[in-house]
Formats: structure tokens, C-alpha cells, sequence
């Protein structure tokens, strides 16, 4: 009871056997030491730490608050990273997926056509009818055999090539605007970033991103005075129109050039609330990247390794055709450097759902040394620490997950009577 409340409540836990001793690094006295043979079992539970609320909601949740800080001290400052960020050139910038075919849409008539009209295999090319958002025919095609499959997953498994051209591009625009040569843009400036990648309705990716133009040593820098937030965004938009990647060409599909859609925003960060707020971007961005895929309707949370995986994935029609169109062209010679069908549970993407850049801001191994030094696990000074541990197993018999699940939901409850009693006035810290 103890190990599980320990870890949250954690839906599957890794099971580790071993110990730890650390030494005084003069004498060499013993000043702790930890063994698993007092542990019952002879084990000792640890997080499973998967970021997925579907996987692990206990373990989602403090990947999400994670996130959350690291998002927000790229903003605002903190975490080592001074506040005066808060007042650099800073966008919420969002890049979307070229369209594939016509999909029906939520908000308003679907796809209005006068003229009614019918593809080359009999279906309308319009649709006269008001969707909800809920709808289960929102981001389904038009026309399921008119829709390019192979195009949606090339252009998922290219997505992350796709972004490192625009962040070069970026760079390249901004020297060539005010006069310096693009080999000397990193004396000069430095461009700053964390990205979220999210599925849409149609199971095709888009990014959400914060971009920040520092000096050359980071957040410790001032960016020169030619960086302003409206140079940025123009040199943003421009370069997520330009840039491209092509396929490999293939005798079934060909060669594709590869680009962002059409709907490109790029908004500026300001301090004094004109724009987006930097607690509600953080907040988006950490909600996100707990979502699993069950929950996006995007793909699914695990790999799939035969082809009838996919027959029996509890996923719709539109997913799975995109499922197996991505397995179809794994196993291509020329996209074999792709590995699609490793990657067919998330329809060809094969990106991390958060990534940025190394001055953005502080890393997760970082807060959760501060996480472990505020528990009371911090490391000694001058002192040696040797472990010796060895993995055991994962998960929970029946009964223990009974009792995770009791943890877990006892856990949250506390949190949110906590979050009451705050916001009425009656916490005392």
C-alpha cells in the first residue's frame, strides 16, 4: 500500500530489484543505504511515467504539469531563466497539414455547393448538412477513394524534417532582412522554440509552437534591436510558405513536395495583454501532450506489429485506411528508411509529441531533479552514491490495481476539493 501510494497510484509500474548505497567520499562511512530485500516482494515500485492520460492518468497528469513550467518559464521566466524573456519578440505560431481531399467540417453547412455536382466515382461533392463538433462524421472525406492516403502519411512521416527546414529557413530570412550574412546569424541572434504536435479531426497533424528571438548567449541576452515581433512574424509566415521536403521517388506514389497548408497563423506574445495569455498557451500545450490516442481518435496508444492488428483496431474507417496505407508503404524498398510500419499506430508520424530547442527554456530531467530534492531525495554533497539495480517486472496483480485505482482516485479528489477551497478563500498554506 505504501509502495503504490508512493507512486501515485501509477496504472503500471516498473518493477526494480537492487539497492543503493551512498558513502561518505572522505572516510568512507556508510550514510545511507537502501536494499529492496526489506521491500515486500523484494521489489520496489517507480513510475511507469507514460505521458498518456488513457495509458496512466496519475503519471499523465505529472507529465502534464512538467510540460506545463517548462512552456510557461520560456514565456515568463523562471527555472533559471531570467523574466526579462517576457518582454522579447515571442509567438504563438500554428502550422496546419495541406489538405488531402475534402472532409466534412463542424460549425455552419458542412461544404455548401451550388451546383451540386459528383466525383469520379458517384459521390456528391458537397454537403448541405450542420455538424456538431461531436459528430462521428466530422473529418471523415467526402470521398473516401478520391482522398490521397499516401500523400497524408508521407506527409506525417516528412512532418519533422518538415519543421527543421522551417526553423532554417527562419533563421536565414531574419539575417538576409536586416544585412548580415546567414553563415554569422548565430553572432547576432538566437531563435528559440518548443513545439506540440496535435492531431486534427481528419488525423492529420498540426503544430502549435512559441517562438522567441533572444541574443546570441540565449535567454541571457538581449536580441539585437532589429528583432522585433513584427519583423519575426513576417519572416515566420514567409518561410512556412516556402519551405518544402520532397519524397523519395517511388513507382507507386512518385516524387511529392511536401508543404505546410494553407492556414498559417503566427501571433505575437505581448506582456500587456494584447494577445494570447502565456499561462493559457502553457496550459493548452501541457493539456495536449497528455492526450493518448484513443482520446484524439487519431491512431492508437500502442504499435502494431501484424496486419490483423489493424482489421481489429477500434478505430474509424478513415484512421484505418490511413493505418493501412502507412503499412502498405512500409513495406516499400524506397521508404524502408521511413520504418512506416513501425509507426503505423500513429498513421506514419514519427516525431515526439513536445520538442524544442536547447536555450528555450529548462529540461524535464531538470524538474524532476527539483521534484526529487523538494521530497527530500536530493544527492549529498561530497558524497558517493553507488546503485546497483536490475529490472523485474511491470504492472499490477488484479488486487493491487484495484488499490491503484482507489489511490489514484483518492488522490485526485484531494486535489480538486484543494482547488475549491483555494478559490473560495479557505486555504491555509
Amino acid at each position: 500500500m505504501e509502495q503504490i501510494t508512493a507512486t501515485g497510484g501509477c496504472a503500471h509500474p516498473v518493477h526494480l530489484s537492487g539497492s543503493t548505497t551512498t558513502l561518505d567520499g572522505t572516510t568512507g562511512e556508510i550514510l545511507q543505504h537502501y536494499d529492496t530485500r526489506t521491500e515486500p516482494g523484494e521489489r520496489l515500485l517507480v513510475r511507469c511515467r507514460n505521458r498518456r492520460a488513457t495509458v496512466c492518468a496519475p503519471c499523465s497528469r505529472l507529465h502534464a504539469g512538467d510540460t506545463y513550467h517548462l512552456v510557461r518559464a520560456g514565456l515568463l521566466g523562471g527555472k533559471n531563466i531570467p523574466a526579462t524573456i517576457r518582454n522579447r519578440p515571442r509567438l504563438f505560431v500554428t502550422l496546419t497539414a495541406p489538405s488531402f481531399g475534402p472532409v466534412h467540417r463542424a460549425g455552419g453547412i458542412c461544404r455548401p455547393r451550388r451546383d451540386g455536382g459528383t466525383c469520379e466515382h458517384g459521390r456528391s461533392l458537397g454537403c448541405g448538412t450542420v455538424h456538431t463538433p461531436d459528430a462521428p462524421v466530422v473529418g471523415q472525406p467526402l470521398c473516401a477513394d478520391c482522398y490521397d492516403y499516401p500523400g497524408h502519411v508521407l506527409w506525417h512521416a516528412h512532418a519533422s524534417k518538415l519543421w527543421d527546414r522551417f526553423v532554417i529557413d527562419v533563421r536565414r530570412r531574419l539575417a538576409s532582412s536586416v544585412g548580415i550574412v546567414q553563415s554569422r546569424f548565430a553572432a547576432h541572434a538566437r531563435l528559440s522554440f518548443a513545439r506540440v504536435a496535435e492531431y486534427q479531426k481528419r488525423a492529420a497533424v498540426h503544430v502549435h509552437a512559441v517562438v522567441r528571438l533572444d541574443g546570441p548567449n540565449g535567454p541571457d541576452d538581449e536580441p539585437p534591436v532589429w528583432g522585433t515581433a513584427d519583423l519575426l512574424t513576417d519572416v515566420v509566415s514567409a518561410s512556412a510558405r516556402r519551405v518544402q521536403v520532397r519524397t523519395p521517388y517511388s513507382l507507386a506514389v512518385g516524387e511529392l513536395a511536401l508543404r505546410w497548408g494553407a492556414q498559417i497563423d503566427a501571433r505575437p506574445l505581448h506582456t500587456d495583454g494584447d494577445g494570447p495569455d502565456d499561462d493559457a498557451v502553457a496550459a493548452y500545450v501541457a493539456k495536449y501532450v497528455t492526450k493518448g490516442a484513443s482520446e484524439t481518435g487519431a491512431g492508437l496508444d500502442h504499435k502494431v506489429t501484424t496486419w490483423s492488428d489493424i482489421d481489429t483496431a477500434p478505430v474509424s474507417a478513415h484512421v484505418r485506411t490511413l493505418m493501412w496505407a502507412c503499412w502498405r508503404l512500409g513495406g516499400l524498398a524506397e521508404y524502408e528508411p521511413l520504418n512506416l510500419r513501425t509507426w503505423t499506430h500513429t498513421l506514419g508520424y514519427r516525431g515526439h509529441i513536445l520538442t524544442k530547442s536547447r536555450a528555450y527554456s529548462t529540461t524535464y530531467a531538470t524538474l524532476r531533479a527539483e521534484r526529487a530534492h523538494h521530497m527530500g531525495h536530493a544527492e549529498m554533497p561530497d558524497a558517493i552514491t553507488e546503485r546497483n539495480w536490475r529490472y523485474v517486472d511491470s504492472g499490477h496483480t488484479p488486487g493491487a490495481a484495484l488499490i491503484a485505482k482507489g489511490i489514484a482516485v483518492d488522490l485526485a479528489e484531494s486535489r480538486r476539493l484543494g482547488l475549491e477551497a483555494r478559490r473560495e478563500g479557505e486555504w491555509c498554506p
